[in-house]
């Protein structure tokens, strides 16, 4: 575990550590979808929840990823859905669910798609089939700069911060950390900014976006975890899966990846060029 005590909150270091976009699938083949252009074939061929529409099940908010501004939906991963859908021909609905329902993959009874900022781990692939990775994501350990938090280690006997049902909850838990649990980033992060938690442990792209303009918050430990987020499908939708693959590919390649991640993040991960 590498130590950052004195990291400026600004400034997002996505590492480049995960395997190139092209190279790392979850979902694997190349459903034949070629020459499919009527709106009943490609809902009958991928088992749309609606015909014509790619429902995507999302955790809203959930900044930078998926929250409402000015009354409309944006983030990341909702500006890259809707290329996906566009890229795939298809209409978009997007359907506010708990996390718990979507790292669960309950919320694929409902819905085509999860895009939640969905770290890939061997548990959740046990339930949904992932789609290739589109951005690194290191936890991080982030305190007020008064606390005499420097690491994970003199963390524990204060309390920080997690959501339920993420990584960084489980992270902290398995390092003994006595944990407060919180149903959404934003709850987690203004707990902090309130004082009613010592620390917060959790993605570092969420935490750091959030915290960006508070100067009296810093990175206390870096988690090189080597997370990766995709999106996941049902197990049985592999068509829906590897189609949307090859969108993501042809995202890639477009520039349109390279795009979001340096609106979003003001930097571009070297895997996703």
């Amino acid at each position: 575990m590498s130590r950052l005590t004195s990291r400026a909150l600004g400034a997002l270091a996505l590492g480049a550590s995960a395997a190139a976009l092209s190279g790392c699938a979850v979902i694997g083949g190349d459903s034949a979808t070629a020459g499919i252009t009527a709106e009943g074939d490609l809902s009958e061929t991928y088992g749309l929840v609606s015909p014509g529409t790619l429902t995507v099940c999302s955790d809203v908010p959930y900044p930078p990823f998926e929250f409402e501004q000015d009354g409309e939906l944006t983030g990341y991963d909702i500006e890259l859905v809707r290329a996906l859908a566009e890229d795939l021909g298809l209409g978009l609905e997007i359907v506010d669910t708990s996390f718990e329902a979507v790292e669960s993959g309950a919320s694929l009874t409902g819905c085509d798609l999860n895009a939640s900022s969905i770290s890939i781990t061997e548990p959740r692939q046990r339930v949904m089939a992932f789609t290739l990775p589109y951005l690194d994501d290191d936890l991080v350990l982030v305190a007020n700069k008064e606390s005499g938090i420097t690491d994970v280690e003199s963390a524990r006997g204060a309390r920080v911060g997690v959501q339920a049902a993420t990584t960084g909850e489980e992270y902290a838990q398995q390092a003994g950390l006595d944990t407060v649990q919180f149903e959404d980033g934003g709850m987690q992060v203004q707990a902090l900014q309130a004082g009613t938690v010592d620390a917060v442990l959790g993605n570092q792209s969420v935490i750091l976006y959030t915290l960006k303009d508070d100067p009296r918050f810093e990175v206390v430990e870096a988690l090189p975890t080597g997370e990766q987020l995709g999106m996941a499908v049902a197990p049985e939708k592999a068509q829906l899966g590897s189609a949307i693959n090859r969108s993501l590919q042809n995202l890639r390649n477009d520039g349109t990846l390279t795009e979001l991640q340096q609106k979003w993040f003001g930097t571009v991960q070297e895997d996703y060029q």
